[in-house]
């Protein structure tokens, strides 16, 4: 019984955490950039006895060892704004900015706009690096316009590129936001392809999401309701050993 009971408890947290993922999902299915994720986990089975000679053999018990939560990067559908500081990435890579430490973040999420004080800003207020830094862009600068390589061009001159980088393996970024995500060795993005006036939406799929949510919500009430069994059933042997006793 209590192996039964570790088994059932190990595999409820695990949906547990799963739910929370699809809910997050579900939550961002409207927010530029956002990339859904997914629960992996590895079964550990625990070892039996070698000696088979005494009936009834050992039965495997397995356990969930460890889990993660994996991101899936494949690009968002591409979705027309108008707005000139709006910008979508039709190619790998990710844009740059920076964190209040003054380290660096990557994103796909390209709303951006400027600030108070003139600086383009990613979501959260962020400033977007280019490869001289941040920008500040000024009404005396008049229009903007950034071609598809990110180059920012305005009435008074070219204020620099937009950085875009990649990685070698994508797995291995760490989410710290909705759309933000940090990693080690960034390395220039190649045959960049930018779009003005519009983002890279979310890549979630409402009725995969949809699909999953009622599956994991099914085998977490199941998982539940074993739990309870369990219960009941040692309650139960309590109750008759004392009634042995008396």
């Amino acid at each position: 019984m209590e192996n039964a009971q570790l088994i059932a408890l190990s595999r409820q947290h695990v949906l547990r955490n799963r739910l929370d993922v699809v809910a997050n999902n579900m939550a961002n299915i409207n927010t530029p950039g956002f990339k859904s994720q997914d629960l992996h986990f590895s079964e550990y089975v625990m070892a039996v006895a070698e000696n088979t000679a005494f009936e009834p053999q050992d039965r495997k018990m397995s356990y969930v060892d460890m889990f993660t939560t994996r991101t899936n990067f494949d690009p968002g559908s591409v979705m027309t704004t108008g707005n000139d500081l709006d910008f979508a990435l039709n190619s790998e890579g990710f844009f740059v900015v920076q964190l209040e430490d003054g380290t660096e973040a990557y994103t796909r999420a390209g709303s951006f706009h400027l600030n108070a004080q003139g600086q383009l800003v990613a979501p959260g207020g962020l400033p977007v690096l280019t490869d001289q830094g941040p920008v500040t862009i000024t009404r005396e600068d008049g229009l903007v316009e950034v071609s598809a390589e990110g180059i920012i061009a305005t009435d008074n001159g070219i204020r620099g590129r937009l950085r875009v980088v990649n990685f070698e393996d994508l797995r291995k970024l760490e989410k710290i936001g909705d759309t933000l995500f940090v990693g080690e060795d960034p390395i220039p993005a190649t045959d960049v392809r930018m779009i003005q006036g519009a983002v890279e939406g979310s890549n979630v799929f409402g009725v995969t999401e949809v699909s999953r949510l009622i599956e994991v919500t099914r085998a977490y009430e199941s998982m539940t309701n074993l739990l309870k069994e369990i219960d009941d059933l040692r309650q139960q042997a309590v109750r008759t050993l004392g009634t042995f006793e008396g």
